[in-house]
């Protein structure tokens, strides 16, 4: 049984895949992801890459990695290396299948030539501001060039004239000559070359000085490597005619070009140019700031290549734009967390809590389970000693309805330890709490009492004795409201409180070793990944994800009410 027999669509561009391959029109499937190296990878980014390598895989085809390099001025081997580091990251591999528009240069130069012979493209004197002008609107027509209708011989000399570099910059375009009334602006003469000099290309340096814009390049680079399948993001579909102009025009293979909606998500922006204006002016540390959509930047912050993947599948493939909800990105990371990441115990705003009744010196280990979701994770020893470390909101002197943790008489459970019973804090000149008294119950060891008493809360904690210091920096979403780009600056939206450091935390010893990018879940808070800026003693995570809080869901129900009855008076 054949592929195509095997599978079943599940969206529009898989439907037509299966179509063209029952309808003879190619033999296999063959794609491309075509980035430009003029910026860092984002999570729209990924959702292509799914899409290019994922349906390649599917049809047990082929998916090509070609850089769209035809701009030296926004180009960088930085940002190659950056895109190629992303995708293996993500788990796809193009294998020996590296290509570069830059690789074709010669043969697009004579596929224009070609059209110049022809009648079909002609050099063009205006300026970049009079061609422009002259393109026209949705609702009038364009105006032709005075240059529309030079010689075939006087185009082929300028042309090559352009090529040996005998114009400046912007002097002259090559355009192809279609339709200037064309009811599509896209078929209005684009232009197909333009003059750059400098700087040199990061491939081939000084070797051209005139590049081949995007329109052109494309769908030739497409046909050059056999692709069946050029699959492109929504605003491509009105170049579409222009695609399919220039492959019939110089009567060469055709590829056939499908448009899919981008990816947009709330509570972001995804433009290369907004996120080089959020580092440049230093709103974010840089490209791989956890608080980016970069897939640097949600690496950094703990996010895993498969949950990036779910989320790509779960979002699915459409024809219309919508916006996704970034909760749904959280959601993938957490399920996979939940499964993948050890747990451990980490008190981010530590508050003392002394054991009046455990003896001074004694020290016991206490058996924890590294993963409640695999067996085969097994456990690990806790220390456990007279004086621990708390999460300081875990006491209140006097609680409110519905609060189960620490106050005065009430008895908690100190994960994998001993019910304690509250007797007490201290507090310094200021009346703030700065430590809390207990009790212990020598027969709850492992947390279970034998008389069966019904314990309502359960609480992490670290040995104050054992514990490392760590910095933790929490963070929350970049912008504070779901649509950025609404306003007139989306800078104007940035949230003051994208991003928390506590420095004086405490985490059990076993994460003193913790390795750059290696993810954990500390109990009760959420998932947390090792930071590179991590130092020997005091390692550094990142907030990857919350856990679902419920005391906070039930305190702002409580203010919710509160802010009712005080509205009734």
């Amino acid at each position: 049984m054949s592929v195509v027999e095997t599978l079943k669509p599940t969206d529009f561009i898989r439907e037509a895949v299966v179509e063209d391959l029952k309808s003879g029109r190619f033999a296999a499937v063959h794609t491309r992801f075509p980035p430009e190296p003029n910026g860092y990878l984002h999570i729209g980014h990924a959702k292509a890459i799914c899409i290019d390598f994922g349906i390649a895989q599917e049809f047990g085809g082929k998916c090509n990695l070609r850089f769209d390099d035809t701009n030296p001025i926004k180009e960088d081997v930085e940002y190659v290396d950056a895109i190629k580091e992303d995708i293996r990251w993500l788990g796809f591999d193009w294998e020996d299948r590296e290509f570069y528009a830059s690789d074709y240069f010669e043969q697009l130069y004579e596929f224009a030539v070609r059209l110049i012979k022809e009648g079909k493209a002609y050099v063009d004197d205006q300026t970049a501001e009079e061609v422009s002008r002259n393109r026209g609107t949705l609702t009038e027509p364009g105006v032709e060039s005075p240059y529309r209708e030079r010689s075939v011989e006087e185009n082929l000399e300028l042309f090559e004239r352009m090529r040996r570099g005998e114009f400046p910059d912007g002097a002259r375009v090559l355009r192809a000559k279609i339709d200037m009334a064309s009811g599509n602006i896209n078929l209005r003469d684009p232009v197909m070359y333009r003059i750059i000099h400098e700087p040199p290309h990061h491939r081939t340096g000084k070797q051209w000085c005139i590049y081949p814009m995007y329109d052109f390049a494309h769908g030739q680079c497409d046909s050059i490597e056999g692709i069946t399948h050029s699959l492109c993001s929504l605003e491509y579909e009105d170049h579409r005619p222009l695609y399919e102009w220039f492959l019939k025009e110089l009567e060469i293979f055709e590829p056939r070009q499908i448009e899919f909606a981008r990816l947009n998500m709330n509570y972001t922006v995804m433009s290369k140019r907004k996120l080089l204006r959020l580092v440049q002016e230093g709103v974010v540390r840089g490209w791989d700031d956890p608080r980016m959509p970069t897939l640097g930047g949600l690496r950094r912050r703990g996010y895993t290549p498969q949950a990036i993947r779910d989320f790509a599948g779960r979002i699915g493939v459409a024809k219309t734009d919508s916006v996704v909800d970034v909760a749904l990105l959280e959601a993938c990371l957490r399920e996979d967390l939940n499964k993948r990441a050890p747990r451990r115990m980490g008190v981010l705003r530590p508050l003392k809590l002394v054991i009046d009744n455990y003896p001074d010196d004694r020290v016991e280990e206490m058996d924890a389970i590294n993963n409640p979701e695999d067996p085969g994770a097994g456990a690990r020893k806790v220390p456990f000693s007279k004086v621990l470390y708390v999460e300081h909101e875990d006491f209140q002197e006097t609680p409110p309805p519905k609060y189960y943790r620490l106050y005065p008489g009430n008895e908690v459970r100190l994960r994998y330890a001993y019910l304690v019973k509250c007797t007490g804090a201290v507090k310094n000149d200021r009346g703030e709490v700065v430590e809390v008294h207990a009790t212990y119950d020598p027969a709850t060891r492992g947390g279970d009492a034998p008389d069966g008493r019904k314990i309502k809360s359960t609480l992490h904690w670290v040995s104050a004795a054992h514990a490392i210091p760590a910095e933790v920096r929490l963070y929350d979403r970049l912008f504070d409201r779901p649509d950025p780009e609404a306003g007139e600056d989306f800078v104007a939206c940035i949230n003051p409180n994208s991003l928390t450091v506590l420095d004086a935390c405490r985490v059990e010893s076993s994460l003193a070793g913790a390795r750059p990018g290696e993810r954990f879940q500390f109990e009760r808070q959420g998932y947390f990944c090792a930071d590179p800026d991590s130092a020997p003693g005091k390692p550094v995570f990142n907030l990857a994800v919350a856990l679902k809080d419920t005391w906070a869901k039930i305190e702002q129900t409580q203010i919710s009410k509160s802010k009712g009855s005080n509205s009734k008076l």
